[in-house]
């Protein structure tokens, strides 16, 4: 039904275009053709433009039906790669597209206006600035997103606080979050997100839930248990109060590594990739991708800890190297004593010679004082 509705519009314009261009041509060819068929006439309508309006409609209706299915086709294919273009776009750029079109738009009218008056050509003209003003509005509207976001942003949030004057007025980034597999499996990003370390957008892909899902499904105990992990956590974040959750359906058929999934919908979002997992986090940041890793932050945080200083730490075992002692620190932190394997089981002093930092973790080298 569609396609034969559209068809005959297709034709209908074509042959209504045939009519507009044989009223333009009928002045030229009137030199060729006798008085009687110019002067004589029925409302106005002489026997020359009657005959060059129906040559007009049938010659360019028929042209119109040949090339309907070829439009048709072109149109078709069009629209699907413009519905799946914007279907990878986050919903904010969609959005700014959306504005500064209609902006484009409003641009163009008002230019084409004065040029609408002009023969023949004044139309075109019109429609030709349309063209152009919806483009460069879009791609104006795209290189300034992130003012356009700013803007609105301090709209709504100014128009909630006059409605509550209560609440104290503050700044909120709305800057993406995207949580991968490992920090959800972690759980440490549940309380991160919960005491307000974290702010904006939390996006978990479904890609991503859909991997938890194969790993709380395998037969193997300790990664089933990984899996089911991930998912609470997933349950518990979306169950946290005042924390804008985004479940993104965002996916890419083209890639079947869930990690390079991430890196690309981290950039399309423009957001920030939380992960714990090293070589994700090196890859991401190769390609410009900002990342939160939640085992620098743990490591951000434990007890600083300075050569020279004096500690006292419960040497728990010996070490790998001989002579050597393990202990540890309150926040699990582990420290090798050199000269300390006759004290092991006992609590004694401690000098610290060097500290190891990376990102898999922190190591404390000290020495019997």
């Amino acid at each position: 039904m569609f396609e034969k509705v559209s068809k005959y519009i297709i034709v209908v314009v074509f042959a209504i275009s045939g009519l507009l261009i044989m009223e333009v041509a009928a002045p030229f060819l009137s030199q060729f053709v006798s008085n009687e068929y110019l002067n004589v006439g029925f409302l106005g309508v002489t026997p020359l433009r009657l005959v060059l309006g129906l040559v007009g409609i049938l010659l360019f209706g028929a042209i119109g039906k040949g090339l309907a299915p070829f439009i048709m086709g072109m149109t078709l294919k069009f629209s699907e790669r413009v519905a799946a273009y914007l279907a990878n776009l986050p919903t904010g750029d969609i959005f700014v597209l959306a504005i500064g079109v209609i902006l484009g738009l409003v641009v163009a009218a008002l230019l084409g206006t004065s040029f609408s008056r002009l023969p023949i050509i004044g139309p075109y003209i019109s429609l030709i600035l349309s063209v152009i003003g919806a483009i460069v509005g879009a791609k104006v509207a795209l290189n300034k997103r992130a003012d356009i976001v700013t803007f609105f942003n301090r709209i709504w949030f100014t128009s909630r606080n006059k409605d509550n004057a209560k609440k104290s007025v503050h700044h909120v980034s709305r800057t993406n979050k995207i949580l991968d597999t490992s920090v959800l499996i972690d759980g440490r990003i549940l309380e991160v997100i919960r005491l307000g370390f974290l702010e904006g957008t939390i996006v978990i892909p479904k890609f991503v839930l859909e991997e938890l899902q194969k790993i709380a499904d395998s037969a193997d105990t300790l990664k089933r248990n990984r899996g089911r992990r991930g998912l609470d956590i997933v349950k518990e974040i979306k169950a946290l109060k005042g924390v804008n959750i985004d479940i993104s359906s965002t996916d890419y058929d083209d890639i079947t590594e869930v990690d390079a999934k991430l890196v690309r919908l981290a950039g399309a979002m423009k957001g920030i990739l939380a992960t714990n997992d090293f070589n994700l986090s090196k890859v991401a940041e190769i390609q410009g991708i900002q990342v939160l890793n939640i085992n620098d932050l743990a490591n951000a945080l434990k007890q600083s800890v300075l050569p020279g200083e004096e500690l006292r730490i419960y040497l728990a075992k010996e070490g790998k190297e001989p002579g050597q002692a393990i202990g540890y620190l309150d926040d699990g932190t582990m420290v090798v004593v050199e000269n300390g394997k006759k004290a092991v089981n006992f609590t004694m002093p401690v000098m610290v010679t060097s500290v190891l930092q990376t990102s898999a973790g922190r190591m404390i080298f000290a020495k019997m004082k």
